[in-house]
């Protein structure tokens, strides 16, 4: 058995075009380092709807050239079998630790196998990849990132030349083509062949997002706003500067591309700490709100100003965000579905569902969320916003945050804030409050073991409330096709449990919903709320075993 892992090592080690994970793997078996070698070799890297994504580092289970060249050629060997030979393949990339590498063997391989390739000028935002497919007509799409993992890890996402990412069965059918990929020497490299491509691809989208403010509006908004060490900075500061609003007040430290992420734990605005710098920065700025993009810039997280929380500033939830660009759309007459994820808050249907808009219920992630027919806005609760589908079918961080400052301006003008809007959809709507239960986890094991105690003894209460309803997503529904979920109905509450599909999470979305008849009812009803949600926190992490 240990010969077996040396051999296949050393197999590994033979066709690694690498110098860097060559000396790595070289210096592993040279150790004998069979513990090493064993969580490097247990398995490959899998591709799915999620592309790949991994740390960094030599053998299957890592991102490394090898496995990066051995996805383009079966992603070339797909896009040639559904009859595009020869189509355009344009490809991004972020500023992690090894994306302009990966991104350039992209290119090589799809310009070898008789497709074009074209690559972005340098590191963008997702958002601008996206873009970029249906501007050029291509067939295809592959974006480098990591979006905000840990620093050393990357990966690689598919999208197809409707600009959306993949879905079933184009993944699995990716899947088996890059497992029938053979020996690297075979997969032709050329050095050359593939078109760099100039600023004209970002003018566009730039010129693209003053699509998304309603013409005149107002754009007084004062920002603070932060790239967490990602690409953001210059596009978002040039879409805000064409829309006139006032410049941003950058977070210096986390202002340029920097693959270390050295001033946060985890480059994702949602972690705890991500933020401290940009709400220093405000407090000396005296902004009206913050704004925060991840890494590739497809996300964005928003802090208002709050007295009453901790250093006077407070981050809304996704959920929030999502609300308020909904009632903002709506204010301003659009038409068209609303759309969302299973895992975000029913707050957008009742808001879709009073202005006479539809409304669509999605599995997690903008791959379904883009596909709703007729979409006009879509969002899910972890920070992404889809607020210009005919220009970036995908979440945007850019259009978002442009979006959310003209409602900054607007409530501005009118002497309200943010805050005082979600209060008045909470007085049209109910209370709708939201929380996460999430674990990050070294073993998955703890979350196929959890997801197996739920399934075989599920709750009947939760936070004193009964279960009225429990779903096994996997079996699918009559609108979902199936994936790994449960979902509990309560009366007043809602949660969902699945594992992360690109983190080693398990993931618990609890949402209550308390009645509010007047203003003056607000601060019990948001008690209320929030004890509901302590207890479906304490009696879910129970039932699971977490």
């Amino acid at each position: 058995m240990q010969q077996d892992l040396i051999t296949q090592a050393r197999t590994w080690l033979a066709e690694d075009p690498d110098p860097e994970t060559r000396a790595e793997l070289a210096e592993l078996i040279g150790a004998g380092d069979l513990a090493a070698l064993e969580d490097r070799f247990a398995g490959t890297l899998q591709f799915g709807t999620a592309g790949l994504r991994g740390e960094i580092g030599a053998g299957p289970m890592r991102m490394n050239r090898s496995v990066v060249i051995r996805a383009a050629a079966g992603l070339a060997a797909y896009l040639k079998a559904q009859g595009q030979d020869g189509g355009l393949v344009v490809i991004g990339y972020d500023a992690r630790y090894r994306s302009a590498d990966f991104a350039r063997d992209t290119a090589s391989v799809m310009t070898g196998a008789g497709l074009r390739a074209a690559v972005l000028p340098r590191p963008l935002p997702t958002p601008v990849l996206a873009y970029a497919i249906r501007h050029l007509g291509a067939v295809a799409g592959v974006e480098v990132t990591a979006s905000h993992n840990p620093p050393r890890d990357n990966g690689y996402k598919v999208y197809l030349g409707d600009g959306s990412q993949i879905v079933p069965p184009a993944d699995v059918e990716i899947a088996a083509a890059i497992a029938a990929v053979g020996p690297l020497d075979g997969v032709p490299r050329p050095e050359s062949g593939w078109e760099v491509l100039g600023d004209e691809v970002l003018a566009a989208y730039l010129a693209r997002t003053d699509a998304v403010l309603s013409p005149g509006s107002p754009r007084t908004a004062r920002t603070v706003y932060t790239a967490m060490h990602g690409v953001g900075t210059s596009v978002l500061t040039a879409a805000f500067a064409r829309a006139g609003f006032p410049e941003p007040v950058l977070v210096a430290e986390q202002a340029d591309p920097d693959p270390a992420f050295p001033t946060v734990a985890f480059p994702n605005p949602e972690e705890p700490g991500a933020m401290d710098l940009a709400f220093a920065t405000a407090r000396r700025t005296q902004p009206d709100l913050v704004i925060a993009n991840d890494p590739d810039a497809d996300r964005c997280a928003v802090a208002v100003p709050d007295p009453s929380a901790d250093g006077g500033w407070r981050m809304l939830r996704g959920d929030e965000v999502g609300a308020l660009l909904a009632a903002h759309l709506v204010d301003r007459g659009v038409t068209g579905v609303f759309a969302e994820s299973i895992v975000s808050s029913s707050l957008l249907g009742r808001i879709a569902e009073r202005a006479g808009l539809g409304y669509e219920e999605t599995l997690t992630g903008f791959k379904w969320i883009a596909r709703v027919e007729g979409l006009r806005y879509g969002y899910e609760e972890a920070l992404g916003y889809c607020v210009d589908p005919e220009g970036v079918r995908d979440k945007d961080g850019i259009t978002a945050a442009l979006l959310i400052a003209e409602l900054a301006s607007a409530l501005k003008e009118k002497g309200r804030t943010l805050l005082d809007l979600l209060d008045g959809l909470a007085l049209a709507h109910g209370l709708h409050a939201t929380d996460q239960l999430s674990v990050r986890v070294e073993d998955l094991t703890v979350i196929a073991n959890a997801m197996r105690r739920l399934r075989e003894t599920p709750p009947a209460t939760l936070a004193g409330l009964p279960v009225t309803s429990a779903e096994d997503l996997a079996r699918g529904t009559g609108a979902l096709p199936p994936t790994d979920g449960l979902r509990y109905h309560l009366t007043g509450a809602r949660v969902i449990v699945r594992p992360s599909g690109t983190e080693p999470k398990l993931k618990c979305y609890l949402e209550a919903v308390v009645p509010v008849t007047d203003a003056a009812g607000l601060p019990a009803a948001r008690r209320r709320a929030a004890e509901l949600l302590a207890g479906l926190k304490r009696d879910l992490a129970t039932a699971a075993g977490i």
